[in-house]
């Protein structure tokens, strides 16, 4: 996928709400939004986790805010959706979700703002330590929610799941360490080789000698890296210490990407095509690990960027250019939601129930389709149990300015 840290720090933010006072603290909290905008500086917080299981969002109805209760626009058309407009009470909770969460990836967004938000984007900073109340007014003053369907009129879609990977690495092979994840080289044909010539013709191992990164122990750890396009890895260097690093997406073989579990399904080997339930299968059949990775022809390259503490509480780049912040950044189909939009996220399944804010930040090979999203569930091992089974249903409504 092209799930491709940070350049932009918001390192002023704290120093400038921490100059208003508790009483024009306030005064503000009395005021409209429009005050609000006025007046408030900016700030953020740190990205939340993603949620955990629980009971499905209730459906509720928010008091009209300004603008929601006059005539709506027109249906909007995208190249592979069209977006019908609504009223702010057909979103499911909408009055619940803690908005604080996701303005932080609002607020990255506006680093690279798409045009139609870019005259938005100092009301969205200064409203970042503003209540849920006054964020939700303003939304409902300069917002218009519009549900996103298939151009046939589907409104019902599927939501995956995805994360950054962490491998413990080495920077040369050896100790088990065998599997090597690669620069991009000079590529002179497009598409290039595949994932098996890659792996067994000479002429594209000639070509890719001396490009590798570092070396990793599984296989199949490796393809869960190309498919999420980033990761961290814990690199053991030369001399024996270690250090975190990022390896973000580089580019591809320009091979077209064929699912693993698809693959699985098809072969009726199993019928949890998930990646725990993919791994139990690759445990009870060792012999064919080389068969299933060669499933997928397409193969990813990377690039190494270093990993401080301030970049390693966020995630990678997504296609927006900004970094993605967990549970709150989704990768979307282009054609369907243009990069920094928005969007009102519902989804209720068996692995989480979802009612919230999130915001189009990055795209993938495998995300096409109007009403598709991959949700950013953040890194490590917890991140990846809930990425590797979320495939549920959605529906999404784009909030586009006025």
């Amino acid at each position: 996928m092209v799930h491709q840290t940070i350049s932009t720090r918001m390192n002023s933010a704290a120093s400038a709400s921490s100059k208003i006072s508790h009483m024009n603290w306030k005064s503000l909290r009395l005021a409209t939004w429009a005050l609000i905008v006025g007046m408030l500086g900016a700030c953020s917080t740190p990205p939340a986790p993603p949620p955990a299981p629980g009971a499905a969002p209730r459906a509720t109805s928010p008091a009209p805010g300004p603008g929601d209760a006059g005539p709506l626009p027109g249906v909007r058309l995208q190249a592979k959706s069209r977006w019908v407009p609504v009223r702010w009470g057909e979103l499911p909770g909408f009055t619940d979700d803690a908005l604080h969460e996701a303005w932080n990836a609002w607020l990255r967004s506006c680093e690279r703002p798409a045009p139609a938000f870019a005259a938005l984007c100092a009301e969205v900073r200064q409203l970042s330590i503003a209540s849920g109340e006054e964020q939700r007014a303003w939304m409902a003053a300069r917002l218009q929610p519009y549900r996103i369907e298939a151009l046939d009129g589907s409104a019902e879609g599927l939501l995956t799941g995805y994360y950054e990977p962490l491998l413990e690495a080495a920077r040369q092979p050896g100790g088990g360490y065998a599997v090597p994840l690669y620069r991009l080289p000079p590529m002179e044909r497009k598409p290039w080789y595949t994932r098996q010539q890659i792996d067994t013709l000479p002429e594209a191992q000639a070509q890719l000698a001396g490009r590798a990164i570092a070396w990793v122990r599984d296989p199949v750890d490796a393809l869960v890296l190309h498919i999420q396009g980033s990761g961290r890895l814990r690199i053991t260097e030369p001399d024996g210490s270690q250090r975190l690093v990022r390896l973000a997406y580089a580019g591809s073989n320009d091979q077209p990407y064929q699912s693993v579990g698809r693959w699985l399904l098809d072969q009726g080997a199993t019928r949890d095509a998930t990646w725990p339930g993919i791994k139990a299968w690759l445990a009870a059949n060792p012999q064919r690990v080389n068969e299933l990775l060669w499933s997928n022809p397409r193969y990813v390259f990377f690039r190494e960027e270093p990993l401080d503490a301030l970049d390693a509480g966020f995630g990678p780049r997504g296609a927006q250019g900004v970094a993605l912040t967990p549970g709150r950044s989704i990768a979307v189909d282009k054609g369907s939601i243009p990069y920094g939009t928005p969007v009102w996220l519902a989804s209720s399944g068996p692995q989480t129930q979802l009612a919230r804010l999130v915001l189009a930040q990055d795209t993938g090979s495998a995300i096409v389709g109007a009403v598709r999203a991959d949700y950013f569930t953040g890194w490590g091992a917890e991140a990846g149990e809930l990425a590797g089974r979320l495939k549920q249903g959605l529906r999404l409504w784009a909030l586009w300015p006025k």
